[in-house]
């Protein structure tokens, strides 16, 4: 089994990159060092050389520990595609498969070995690798050891138990999202002893994250997919039956779309997930089930039908986009009710620790929709990282919110709350302020009432709009318990009597994609040649029964694009293109750029 001398090599020869990501180098001379690490790297950010490349320096087997089964076998395929031998043991394979690998290890032709968390507190696991030569040990998604993560496993805890059957061997854990309490948490339940701690970045420059008011959402959804022109993307929602109902409604848009939830079969699953990694299908509906450890690079668009439940949820789904640093999306589509029902669903757990921990998440997300300040500047400082300098590019830095005198505009919504008795809801609120006919304004006969029509003049996504804004600066609230009806507080007399002045946002009623068109514009590439690149890409995925990313992904792509190297050191050069992908697909590739070059002559 090949063991390489240093670092450098590895990520030149074997994975065809010419420098480390910020970071990386430190982290891989302290394992090799024989230090234990704590690495918190953003997705995206490169977490996956961090341990492989000590990896394959290393004398004996690496093991690797994820409770990301989708994770594995796209980690494994991608290692032997570049000549590394790995292998994977969860509860996918047959008894017979489980004994071919565990065979390869005990005989000792891996590099790496990944392991499910639930495998490795099994006895056999223990007799297992005490006959095996092991080096190293990384743990992924380490948050999972902490209650405070968003997404705890108690069966995490119990990893601790390593340190003692491995006293002298570097363990590394790694997460992309850990604020300080649950970074305390993981070194202290899985005993790393004086770490080197890396602490990168959580910025995810390439993403633009966008907060759209849920007005016509199905609609708002098309539109926004039919702008990606067939680039990849996912949709989350937060239950089964949205998402069966969102991909029956996009199909009939004629939308290549696929849904995915807990509730389909293992194999449905799997079908699902390699259509979608084979590039055989443009987007998926999904709830939160789906993605964990996808590693697929060209996502372009994540979008959030729904509110998520912490931002760390929602910074780890929108982390799916972009994998590759190209320009991507983020666009979550916030309606203050959906923020309501969650809190609802959450108010009739029992009292305890983990659900006001809960609760604390809820409210930030909430916070962050609802936010007229920077996009990134909230996420960042949610996780510890002082920024003040807005990004230029998010919803709010693009297109700032236009201010307007709101008083008028609030004083008729609060007139109309206090004369319907404050008993009813925002649909019901807005049908009185335009004068609408409807069943329910006769049978309680408001169309009688001084008020009934006076917002005639503008539409009722204009008055949902300024509803939530004075519900967001707390003159009106939602009483959850009655329905969700809209009630005043004691700060909004002096509003309704005039007494003070009142700014409001002008309400946005349309979706400004400028900034993202103008991004994409300045990439400067051959965009024919990237597309029939594209097309080989596939062809030869296809008949290799691997998907598209795994032969190179879209930034290599580019990059052929854009320098057209048509001999082996010219596309050794590319990042991307290490010596054994070159072996397998660069002569291809060289010959397609050869003659695209030659037809433009």
């Amino acid at each position: 089994m090949q063991t390489f001398s240093t670092p450098q090599t590895v990520l030149q020869n074997v994975f065809g990159y010419q420098q480390f990501r910020q970071g990386q180098q430190e982290v891989i001379d302290a394992v090799l060092a024989g230090r234990d690490c704590l690495v918190i790297m953003t997705t995206g950010g490169g977490k996956s050389l961090c341990y492989q490349v000590p990896a394959l320096c290393l004398e004996g087997i690496t093991l690797v520990i994820s409770p990301l089964i989708s994770l594995m076998k796209d980690q494994v395929d991608q290692l032997l595609t570049n000549g590394i031998e790995a292998a994977y043991l969860n509860s996918t394979q047959t008894q017979e498969e489980q004994q071919a690998v565990e065979q390869k290890a005990l005989s000792g032709q891996l590099k790496l070995l990944y392991l499910s968390p639930e495998k490795v507190m099994t006895q056999g696991f223990f007799r297992l690798v005490s006959y095996c030569k092991v080096s190293f040990i990384a743990v992924d998604e380490a948050h999972c050891v902490s209650q405070w993560g968003h997404d705890f496993r108690p069966e995490y805890t119990l990893l601790g138990n390593l340190r003692k059957t491995f006293p002298n061997i570097p363990l590394m854990a790694l997460t992309a999202t850990a604020d300080p309490t649950t970074r305390a948490d993981i070194l202290h339940h899985l005993r790393l002893n004086d770490p080197h701690t890396y602490l990168g970045s959580f910025d995810r420059p390439n993403i633009r994250y966008t907060v759209q008011e849920k007005f016509k959402p199905m609609e708002q959804l098309a539109k926004f997919i039919n702008a990606q022109k067939g680039k990849s993307g996912i949709v989350y929602c937060n239950s089964r039956k949205k998402v069966e109902e969102i991909t029956e409604k996009l199909s009939a848009r004629h939308i290549s779309v696929m849904g995915y939830h807990a509730g389909m079969s293992v194999q449905q699953r799997e079908t699902v997930q390699n259509a979608f990694q084979r590039d055989n299908v443009q987007v998926v509906v999904a709830t939160i089930a789906f993605g964990m450890g996808i590693n697929k690079s060209n996502v372009r668009f994540v979008v959030h039908f729904d509110l998520p439940r912490s931002i760390e949820s929602y910074y780890q789904e929108t982390g799916r986009a972009g994998r590759d640093d190209l320009p991507s999306e983020a666009v979550m589509f916030y309606d203050p009710a959906d923020y309501a029902w969650l809190q609802k669903i959450l108010l009739e757990e029992p009292e305890s620790e983990q659900r006001d921990i809960k609760q604390h998440k809820l409210q930030a997300i909430g916070a962050f929709a609802e936010s007229q300040t920077c996009r990134r500047l909230v996420l960042l400082n949610y996780f510890g990282e002082s920024r003040q300098a807005p990004c230029k590019n998010c919803d709010i830095c693009l297109d700032p919110p236009k201010k307007y005198d709101g008083l008028l505009d609030a004083q008729k919504v609060m007139s109309v709350i206090y004369r319907t008795g404050q008993t009813f809801g925002i649909h019901h609120v807005v049908a009185v302020l335009r004068g609408m006919n409807n069943v329910s304004i006769r049978q309680h006969q408001h169309d009688s009432l001084s008020v009934y029509g006076i917002g005639k003049e503008q539409s009722r996504e204009y008055w949902i709009s300024v509803i939530r804004q004075l519900i967001h600066l707390g003159l009106v609230r939602q009483n959850i318990a009655h329905h969700s009806a809209l009630q005043l507080t004691e700060e909004a007399r002096p509003v309704l009597r005039g007494e003070v002045a009142l700014e409001l946002a002008m309400p946005r009623l349309t979706f400004s994609a400028t900034a993202f068109s103008q991004k994409q514009a300045s990439v400067r590439y051959d965009k024919d040649l990237f597309a029939r690149l594209r097309f080989l890409r596939k062809q030869i995925a296809d008949k290799e029964n691997i998907p598209p990313y795994v032969v190179f992904n879209d930034a290599t792509l580019e990059e052929m694009a854009q320098f057209t190297p048509t001999t082996r050191a010219e596309i050794l050069d590319i990042n991307g293109v290490g010596e054994r992908k070159l072996e397998r697909f660069g002569q291809a590739f060289m010959q397609l750029i050869e003659q695209h070059l030659e037809a433009r002559k």
